[in-house]
């Protein structure tokens, strides 16, 4: 069955600048995880500290392999989690 979460960031304001180099290839490197299915960064038009990322992965498995990987634990747990306000996930299914 597929996994698809909604994540929440909110990043502190001194650290915008860096993480956002990063994102570009967080994404990529996401993007061509074999087990994923899409992976979208979105930011907030009013609050640009703020940003939503809906990713998709083919099964249990795949989400954990992309928490496991190389790339995921380098930018998002070493450099982009540190720096956040926020952080919320929400494991999400189809409802209608």
């Amino acid at each position: 069955m597929e996994k698809e979460l909604v994540v929440k960031w909110k990043i502190k304001a001194a650290e915008l600048p860096g993480i956002l180099e990063l994102l570009p290839e967080l994404a990529e490197k996401t993007r061509s995880e074999d087990g994923n299915v899409f992976y979208e960064i979105y930011r907030s038009e009013s609050e640009p500290t703020e940003f939503v990322l809906r990713e998709r992965y083919v099964d249990d498995e795949a989400a954990q392999a992309h928490r496991n990987s190389e790339h995921y634990q380098r930018i998002v747990a070493g450099k982009i989690i540190p720096h956040l306000e926020v952080r919320e996930v929400m494991v999400v299914k189809r409802f209608l």
